[in-house]
């Protein structure tokens, strides 16, 4: 009777265990298909530049090519690399350089701006992060004609008397109105950043500078000593973003200093519909392409954009993991 029943139990036990384990397995497999479907679906557009950019010029168009090039050739790169880095891998440098500094300028400044919002209290606190959160929201467009003027007509409480005959100097196509704009908080999305780092520090337990008071800490030192080595995880989320931001920016570039080699605004200017015969010229000229197409123009102008992208996935692949992890600990997602 005993055996009966132990061997019912064991029958039980091992239909749990499979249901359990079937259940577990099923839901590993669902989760892969859709993690590989979304990621399929994110470098889609990626992957299908590969064929139409790593072909030969005669092989565009041609339906028996899918995925894989039938004739392996770089010209269509070779002419990217000519059109958007006129100055070779000093093109690039430039564009990078002008990214990482104008992203330690917003970092620095919005990490005061967002700490002296959450910590410090003083009349109309209120007033003035409601004013953040607005320009944040309103659309670019709608203050570029004021900044613009303001540019044109460059003036400081009539300090410029005492240096010009004119009383003001025009600044527009001068890359010092992109440093002001980092300076005063108006650069790529930076009221964001200063929301999100505001953010932050009002979560960082008010005992740290307390304690830091104690130990004879003033204003400024427990903000550089105590607070901003606790925000090293926000520090590198908004880094990244504003890194990633400047770098592709085209919309303050091309008003407030149109003349500056950015890749950005040289990619966004050069492939254009009037520029079409040019190219299609020049790549006959250049390397002996015998016919070209406006599916050769396409090619030259993915390749550009494949070269644009490089240094946007160096930063992804070395900073990917921190970011998603800074945001999850953060509270930016979930």
């Amino acid at each position: 009777m005993k055996n009966k029943q132990c061997s019912k139990v064991d029958a039980s036990l091992a239909i749990y265990l499979f249901r359990n384990k079937s259940k577990q397995t099923s839901v590993k497999v669902l989760s892969l298909v859709l993690i590989l479907g979304l990621c399929f679906t994110i470098l889609y557009p990626i992957l299908s530049l590969v064929p139409v950019v790593f072909s030969s010029v005669e092989d565009l168009g041609n339906p028996n090519v899918i995925w894989i090039p039938q004739e392996f050739s770089t010209v269509s790169f070779k002419m990217a690399t000519r059109l958007v880095m006129p100055q070779g891998i000093m093109s690039m440098l430039k564009s990078v350089l002008y990214a990482a500094f104008i992203m330690v300028l917003q970092v620095f400044f919005s990490a005061m701006v967002g700490y002296s919002l959450a910590r410090v209290k003083f009349w109309g606190r209120g007033v003035v992060f409601g004013m953040v959160i607005l320009v944040f929201l309103l659309p670019r467009q709608s203050l570029l004609l004021a900044q613009y003027i303001s540019f044109v007509h460059f003036d400081v409480l009539g300090i410029m008397d005492l240096f010009t005959a004119a009383g003001e100097i025009n600044l527009i196509n001068n890359p010092i109105v992109l440093v002001l704009l980092a300076v005063f908080g108006f650069g790529v999305n930076q009221s964001l950043f200063i929301f999100l780092f505001s953010q932050f520090f009002k979560n960082i337990p008010k005992e740290l500078e307390e304690a830091s008071l104690i130990d004879g800490c003033g204003f400024y030192k427990t903000y550089f000593r105590i607070m901003l080595p606790n925000a090293i995880p926000i520090i590198s989320t908004v880094g990244i973003l504003s890194f990633v931001w400047n770098y592709g920016d085209t919309y303050y570039t091309n008003y407030f200093n149109p003349n500056g080699e950015y890749m950005s605004t040289l990619l966004s200017s050069t492939f254009v519909s009037a520029n079409k015969e040019f190219i299609l010229n020049a790549l006959t000229n250049w390397y002996d392409v015998p016919v070209t197409s406006d599916m050769a123009f396409d090619a030259v102008k993915q390749a550009g954009v494949l070269i644009f992208l490089i240094p946007l996935l160096i930063v992804y692949l070395i900073g990917q993991r921190r970011l998603v992890e800074n945001m999850e600990n953060s509270g930016l997602v979930g």
